[in-house]
């Protein structure tokens, strides 16, 4: 990164390059861990769509139960996409879903025992694995780097926002 950033500074006088240390590093990161959690989590037995279904049920604490609108907006995914994880993981016999209301037309999704037990396992060995991948640093390094995440996620996430809401006439 820094060989990069050198020559566009030599090609370019002027030109800002200091994003690309922080962002194109970022970058690199990101896709040095999806890479690692793909692997991880097909050893494991589970992709990541169904961890996170799993996981966002198991931490909704007992009973384990969500609408699936619930699980749309906690898990950032359409009402599609919740639909086509839902039928997945039910095939599997990680999930259920149980109707309710006097219609019959409410929907809740539980864990079942099944989809308990490989969450919880899937979990233990994924993070204990995860924090190996983060042992080269301290942890007060890894307090800070967190924080400064934090504060750059929240500001693109305030910027993207922004840029979605429609402005306001004069």
């Amino acid at each position: 990164m820094d060989r990069i950033q050198w020559a566009w500074l030599r090609e370019r006088p002027g030109t800002p390059v200091a994003s690309i240390g922080v962002i194109t590093r970022i970058w690199r990161v990101a896709k040095l861990l999806q890479d690692d959690r793909r692997r991880t989590l097909a050893r494991l037995g589970v992709d990541t769509p169904t961890l996170d279904l799993l996981g966002t049920l198991r931490r909704a604490g007992p009973p384990y139960r969500l609408t699936p609108g619930e699980l749309a907006r906690a898990t950032l995914v359409t009402p599609a996409a919740v639909s086509q994880r839902l039928a997945r993981a039910e095939a599997r016999g990680l999930v259920r879903r149980d109707r309710s209301g006097p219609d019959g037309r409410s929907v809740t999704v539980a864990l079942t025992p099944a989809g308990h037990t490989l969450v919880e396992r899937t979990v233990d060995e994924l993070l204990t694995h995860e924090e190996a991948l983060l042992s080269a640093l301290t942890g007060g390094q890894r307090e800070e780097l967190a924080g400064l995440l934090r504060l750059l996620l929240a500001n693109l996430t305030g910027r993207a926002g922004a840029e979605d809401r429609p402005s306001r006439p004069g």
